[in-house]
Formats: structure tokens, sequence, C-alpha cells
């Protein structure tokens, strides 16, 4: 529902209406004054901070043209009650509230057509279109940003005019306030207008798309990731796109909806979005001999129709949740798992899927975790707890969020010899479930009341001139960061980006380079037993992994993870089947310590971590590790580019095959109507 002020402005401004309307009746000209700023202000801060309560107020038919309205027709209230109604102002005053709302719908109707105007059939990044497609600039900012907003609020001068003339009797204040409104609002309007000409709009949607495929046929992408989802679900690409770049075989992403575009990681692979499903059916595509699939999604039916390749189910993670073995995984020619674990997953399971269609190839981006090299000499153990979030329906296995998540973080920070705690939890947190999202605060809560006692705590000692460099180093790296500029203008339009959208590579590299050097920074920048609360994207969850000699979770792909690291890991049973039970069901947890609700099995776990000759569990570690992940050798982006290589080798066969029977039955034909031809 937004914060406690977006909550406060949203009642300043309700509670201003009925005020203004009062103000208006009394009559009370520096009542209504106030009044009418505090809406205005209230207003403004909330269109300015994108606040939720704007699209709620009208859902109930209070929406901005509305409260415009109204505050303009109570301003006519006012001025006849204060027995102005037969000067020439106050019918100055409805002229100009007349006409400036009738304003209005041309200046609407511009706004929208020149952004339609403006959105492209195809967004691309990375696709060399400056060279083959006219792409004029976008209009100011100043015209199109909160265009609507804008507009409505140059009814301000009006306002202000005639209220001095309600005050002073000075007719010319209100003259003046009615012209400079109506005068802005028609250049407003007549200064859009120049940006519907034809050489103000990107080309056609059919020369748009002529354009790209021309492009496609002299890039010739033999790779597609094909990706569709919402907003949210971002993460599920952004993780196969350092594989993409680093495959053999020319690479290509294809998305389906603009807010993953715009949200999505920058990456040197060239990229298409094509929201209309049309479009992408006419786009060319042939020379695509593999594409391969992140997430299962309805509109993966629009490139499920074409037989010329060859197509792979991925996914984006590897779990025991009922996800990783959805039936839908039938409709692709092969499926991917990570080791065995999969495999046996789909068997077990018996959902269709046959076990000569799946491939195990590991998983390549596991390749930043590092390996676990036992308890460190310079400081003390750190332990992560980076639980998964409640998820769609409240089964109490989702998370240990509700259930354990203050006791396993108490006993984490109050044990002795003492550990330090990272806790990050997943994104979605709390984004469905109040009760999980107050237990997050909670948890948030311990873990910093748990820094200040020991920074406090004398056995602790800090170095402030080691992580003042650190942290001023930070900040060098940041400004240094944004300054490469790597993330398209989000402000720009989708024309501008598209033809601008070409990554420098050199700055890329630069970037990859600069981030690594902002990870090892962050470390240093605050003492090596300081308990943390990480969210956001940085640093990442695999930085933690490698800041961290073990973890608590739940049943995710984040333990499949880890796992890769070889470090002690524990797990909660939040639905409380028993640990012989827990195990039987999920297979990460077979070299796992496994927690009760009430943190029972943190000891085992801290034990592990502080003494490796005390952790009977590192033997199943390696074991499972291969048989989820798979071999260490051949390396995992080794065995990812052997799979396409053979998978493009059967996809140009079948095309070969085809093209021999096309050719075979034309002559069959030909044949055939020679011999009729001949009698």
């Amino acid at each position: 529902m937004g914060s406690v002020a977006e909550l406060a402005a949203a009642a300043l401004m309700t509670l201003g209406f009925p005020c203004l309307m009062l103000a208006a009746l009394v009559p009370s000209v520096p009542a209504f004054a106030a009044a009418a700023a505090v809406t205005y202000l209230a207003d403004l801060y909330l269109h300015r901070k994108g606040s939720y309560l704007i699209s709620l107020l009208g859902k109930v038919r209070a929406g901005l043209s509305i409260r415009f309205l109204v505050r303009e027709l109570l301003l006519i209230v006012l001025l006849a009650r204060l027995e102005l109604s037969e000067e020439p102002a106050f019918y100055a005053a409805i002229a100009c509230f007349t006409v400036f709302f009738g304003l209005q719908a041309p200046h609407g109707a511009l706004v929208t057509l020149i952004g339609n105007r403006r959105q492209m059939p195809v967004v691309t990044r990375n696709v060399d279109l400056v060279s083959r497609l006219p792409i004029p600039d976008a209009p100011p900012r100043l015209l199109l940003r909160r265009a609507g907003v804008k507009m409505l609020h140059l009814d301000l001068a009006a306002m202000a005019g005639l209220l001095v003339y309600a005050v002073t009797d000075s007719e010319a204040a209100g003259f003046a306030g009615v012209g400079v409104t109506l005068g802005l609002g028609t250049l407003y309007v007549l200064a859009l207008m120049p940006y519907l000409r034809a050489k103000r709009v990107p080309p056609k949607a059919d020369k748009v798309l002529k354009t790209v495929s021309a492009w496609l046929r002299e890039y010739r992408p033999e790779t597609v990731l094909y990706f569709s989802g919402s907003a949210d679900s971002t993460y599920q690409v952004n993780m196969w796109l350092e594989t993409m770049e680093q495959l053999e075989s020319r690479p290509l992403i294809i998305l389906r909806e603009r807010v993953i575009m715009e949200k999505m990681a920058p990456t040197t692979v060239p990229v298409v979005c094509v929201p209309g499903g049309v479009h992408l059916m006419n786009m060319d595509l042939s020379m695509v001999r593999v594409a391969l699939y992140a997430a299962n999604v309805g509109k993966n039916i629009h490139l499920l129709r074409v037989p010329t390749m060859k197509h792979v189910f991925i996914g984006h993670g590897d779990s025991d949740k009922l996800a990783s073995v959805n039936p839908f995984s039938k409709v692709y020619d092969e499926v991917w798992t990570a080791g065995r674990a999969g495999r046996d997953r789909y068997a077990i399971a018996d959902v269709g899927i046959r076990d000569e269609d799946i491939v195990e190839v590991g998983r390549p981006q596991l390749a930043p975790i590092e390996p676990w090299r036992g308890a460190p000499e310079d400081r003390i153990p750190t332990v992560l707890y980076a639980p998964t979030w409640e998820g769609w329906d409240d089964d109490p296995g989702n998370t240990s969020i509700l259930l354990a998540g203050e006791n396993i973080v108490r006993k984490l920070v109050t044990a002795e010899p003492p550990v330090r705690v990272l806790y990050k939890p997943h994104p979605f947190t709390g984004s469905r479930s109040a009760k999980a999202r107050a237990a997050h605060r909670r948890i948030t809560a311990l873990v910093k009341k748990a820094a200040a006692e020991r920074a406090a705590d004398p056995r602790f000692t800090a170095d402030p001139a080691a992580q003042a460099k650190a942290k001023a180093e930070l900040t060098r790296l940041k400004a240094r960061l944004d300054g490469l500029a790597l993330a398209f203008d989000e402000k720009a339009d989708e024309a501008v980006t598209s033809r601008d959208g070409l990554v420098d590579m050199r700055k890329h590299q630069e970037a990859a380079r600069l981030r690594t050097d902002w990870n090892d920074a962050y470390w240093r920048s605050f003492p090596s037993y300081e308990h943390r609360v990480i969210t956001g994207t940085e640093p990442r969850l695999y930085d933690c992994f490698n800041a961290s000699e073990a973890m608590v979770s739940d049943i995710s792909s984040v333990v499949s993870d880890f796992i890769a690291s070889g470090k002690p890991y524990a797990v909660t049973d939040s639905a409380e089947l028993g640990a012989e039970e827990f195990r039987r069901q999920n297979t990460a947890v077979r070299a796992a310590v496994i927690l009760t609700n009430d943190a029972a099995g943190v000891e085992q776990l801290l034990d592990a971590v502080r003494d490796p000759a005390a952790d009977p569990l590192a033997a199943d570690r390696k074991e499972l590790k291969e048989y989820l992940l798979g071999p260490d050798e051949p390396t995992s982006i080794e065995r990812f580019d052997a799979a396409i290589a053979d998978l493009a080798l059967r996809a140009e066969a079948r095309n070969v095959g085809q093209a021999s029977h096309v050719v075979a039955a034309a002559g069959e034909a030909e044949l055939a109507e020679g011999g009729v031809t001949a009698v």
C-alpha cells in the first residue's frame, strides 16, 4: 500500500478536498489557498514516488483529472460566494477552465500517438540498426515525461491569479493568470504536433521487421535463448547471460516482454525482443539449430512450432521442487539437467519425459563458486542464512522464515565460539505473505541488534583505517561503474535504445573487472566479525557463498548451487516431516545437517565448520555434488557446448533429410507428369 509517508500524503490530499469545499462555502480565501496548496503538494509527492495509491484513487473515480477539475470548480464556487459572479474575471475563469480541459483531449491524444508511433515492433540490443534503419531522436523528455501531470499543473497560474484577484480585487491579476494557463496549455499542444511528422517517427512495423530479418540472415545465429515472463522473473534469464556469452556457437537471445528487456542485465549477446506472436512467427529463424528455454510458459509455443531447430528445456535452477519435473517439458526435444539427480527426478515423477531425452550438462553458472578450503585462520567463521521465499501457497515447507528463522539466527549470533552471520533473504520474501514480511523484519532487527552488541564487545577489534580505505575504494569503483554507462538510459524510449544499443566490449570487460574489485572492497569495508543483512543485487548470492564457510537454507536451487562449494550446509525441515522422510523426499538434503523449527542441529553444523575432522558428512557432500551437478571434468561449459553441437548436428541432419524428401517428391511428380504428357 506504500510507505508511511505515502499514506500520510494520500490522507492529506483526501482530507484537503473537503477542506477546499468548506473554505469555498464559508468563504475564506486564505483557507482555500492553504488547502489547495496541500492537495497540490501531496498529489505531486505521490506522483514523484510512483505510489500505488495513485492508481487506487483512480479506481474509486478520484483520478488525476477529476481531482484537478474538482479543485477548479471549487474555485468558481469560492468566487461566486464572494459575490464576484457578475464580474468579467468570473466569466474569464469559467471560460479558462472550460477551454483548458478542452485542451486535455488533444494533448492526451498527441502524447499517446507519439508514444505508440515510437514503439517498435521489435526492440533490440547489440543489433546494428544505425546503418540499416533511420530512427530519429525522441522528443525532449520535458514534453513527454509525466506529460499528463505537467499539463494539468498548468492551471496553477490561473488558480494563483484568480486567488490574488479574490483578495485584492485586481482583475489584471486574474486575467494574467488565465492568460498564462491558456497560453502555456496551447503552446504545449502545439509543441507536440511536429513530432507526428513522418521524419520524426521511426519507420513502420513492416520495414523494421524486414530490417531485423535481414540482420538475422547476415548474423546467422545458431543457438537461441528464448524467454518470456514477468518483470520479477528477469533473474531467470540473467543467470544464463554469461553462459550465452561463452558459447562457441553464435548466440542470440529472444525475449517476449518489453519489461524483461528493460530490466535485463548488460550483455554482449545480441538481444531481440518480439512482443507480438505473429511478428515472431514471421521472423526468419531458419538458420537457428538449437533453442534453449529457461522457463515453461505459454508463449514458448510461438517458437516451438519451428521444426528446423531442436528445442531444449534448460530451466533456471536445479532443485526438488515440483517445477523441476513439470509435465510440460514433454514438448521439448531434450531436457538438460545438471547431473544424474535431475534424470532420476524425472524418472521418479513419471511425467512422460523419456530417459533418452535427458542430457546431463552440469551448471555453467556455478563456475564462480569457490571450493571448500577448511576453517579460516585469520577470522571467525561465517555462516550464511539464505532462506527462500514463502511461495504462492501457505505450505509450511516452503520457507523457514516463518517458523524457524528467528530461532536459527538467534542460535547463530549467540554461538560460542562465535561466528559471523550473513542474512540474505530471497528477493520475493514478504511479497505475498504479510506474516513472512513481518518475520523478515524481525530477523533483520535481530541481526542488526547482534551486530551492534558485537561492535561494543571488547573481544572484537576492528581496523577503522582499513575499512575507511575500503569504503573510499567502493565509492570510487561505484563512480567508475556508473560512468561506464553499460546499462541503457532507462528514460530513453525503446526506439532510441534499439538504435543506440550496441555494447562497448571494452567497457563491458572493464566493468567485469571493476565488479570483481568492488566485491573484494565490499568485504573489506566492514569488520570480518560483523553480522550483516544483505539485500539487493550486490553482492551477489555466489559472492556470499564464497565469503562463507557454511550455509543454512531451505529446499530451493540455492542449496543445489551451494553444494558446488563442498562446504557444510544445513536445511530446515519446516514442515516437520522428520529427518528420514525429509531426506527421502529431497535429494539435496542427503548430505545436509537437518534443522528443526527450534533450530536444533545448528551446533552440529558449527562443529563441522570449526573442525573438519568433526565433519561426518564431508564424504557424503562430495558424492552428492557429483550426483547433483555432474563431474568436475570436463567442465560444465565444455559439456554444455558439446551438447549444443551434438543437437545442432541432429537438427541439420533432419533439415537435410527433409530437403531430400522434397527434391525426391518433386522428381517423382515431374516423371509422373512426363508420363502423362507422353500418352
